[in-house]
């Protein structure tokens, strides 16, 4: 009798996690992420740039970009690689002149965009172009500023500036540097920088302020940094020794991240503000950190996925027929105003919502 219960107990079991494991791989017409990141990603092709002060390729830009190619190389079209290829040719011609200068997080996070077309193309010229912008991040120019020969000589970046956006502009170059090069100092700075972010900015309730002086737990804000922390974990060794650190800051987001997911699936402009409206790019972003967790192992599938298929599922319903992302927050410097979060204009196909669209599209696809 034991040995008939502990079989049907079991069988249940595995049913449990086959059914959770479903939610993320199931979905109706028009929800897939093979039809949705088709949508967004053609859409990049013949859109014009998003130029950052009017100079050069911004982040959101080269985000849509890189997350378009990923979306290419996972389905193996050809085709839209060859678009984005020749898209790009111009950067290193007659358009060189947008290639951002390297003294700024939200300019040397460009590199990461060549590092990826060199891993999808495996031509040199990628990487040549991309692993500068990883490597001055942590050469000191002769005209830095007191602070920020201060953070360098803590084995920091000198472009270090205590905003939680960072947490994903730094680590996604130094970890493309990382998984196309294989040298470990790439990987160990990344590890570095994120621990000092954690360690000085995560709040008790698992939750960052958009900076020290601007007491908002700000969605997207959030996001740069659920999507950094768990970027940076794919990647990180098992052994490596911030790795138990890192886990630990990433799991006490999630759980509260959970805890705040709104019933309609989405997260808000300001996270635990049930008043506030809400928000697709950040909502993206952290249904991007739910689904590599689950995948991974480091969240609870049965607990998680079903949030992050509700939270795919609400996304959805935000995009239109010509692949356009709705009620995305604009780009939002800090201030230490609660109404100003309020009251950031709301945009339609900012590719700050776009890219982080395709993050969970090719993080659904992937095996």
């Amino acid at each position: 009798m034991y040995v008939r219960l502990l079989v049907i107990l079991l069988c249940i079991s595995y049913q449990s996690v086959f059914a959770q494991g479903k939610l993320l791989k199931n979905f109706p017409k028009g929800y897939s992420p093979k039809e949705v990141g088709k949508l967004i990603a053609y859409r990049f092709v013949d859109a014009k740039h998003a130029l950052h002060a009017g100079k050069w390729i911004s982040y959101p830009e080269t985000f849509y970009w890189m997350g378009a190619l990923k979306y290419a190389s996972l389905q193996k079209d050809a085709k839209l690689v060859k678009l984005l290829q020749n898209k790009f040719e111009p950067l290193f011609t007659t358009e060189s002149k947008y290639l951002p200068i390297k003294n700024h997080v939200d300019l040397n996070m460009f590199g990461s965009l060549p590092i990826e077309f060199y891993q999808v193309t495996r031509a040199q010229r990628y990487l040549d172009l991309g692993l500068p912008y990883a490597n001055t991040q942590w050469e000191v120019p002769n005209d830095a500023k007191p602070n920020e020969k201060q953070w360098a000589e803590k084995g920091y970046t000198w472009q270090t500036r205590l905003w939680i956006d960072d947490m994903y502009m730094i680590t996604i170059v130094q970890t493309q540097a990382y998984k196309a090069t294989g040298d470990q100092k790439y990987i160990d700075r990344a590890a570095k920088e994120m621990v000092l972010y954690l360690d000085e900015l995560q709040k008790p309730n698992g939750l960052f302020y958009h900076a020290p002086d601007v007491p908002f737990f700000w969605g997207r804000g959030n996001g740069w940094m659920a999507a950094g922390v768990t970027e940076l974990l794919r990647y990180l060794p098992k052994n490596h020794q911030d790795r138990p650190r890192i886990m630990d800051g990433y799991l006490k987001m999630m759980k509260s991240l959970k805890d705040f997911q709104s019933p309609n699936g989405m997260w808000n402009q300001l996270i635990d503000d049930p008043a506030c409206w809400s928000e697709t790019s950040g909502s993206a972003m952290f249904t991007y950190a739910f689904i590599i967790g689950v995948k991974n192992g480091w969240l609870d599938r049965k607990e998680y996925a079903p949030s992050a298929r509700k939270a795919w599922m609400a996304m959805v319903g935000y995009v239109n027929d010509k692949g356009a992302v709705s009620d995305v927050c604009v780009g939002t410097n800090k201030k230490n105003d609660r109404q100003y979060y309020y009251d950031r204009p709301r945009s339609v196909g900012d590719y700050h919502g776009q890219a982080p669209y395709l993050w969970c599209v090719n993080a659904l696809l992937e095996k």
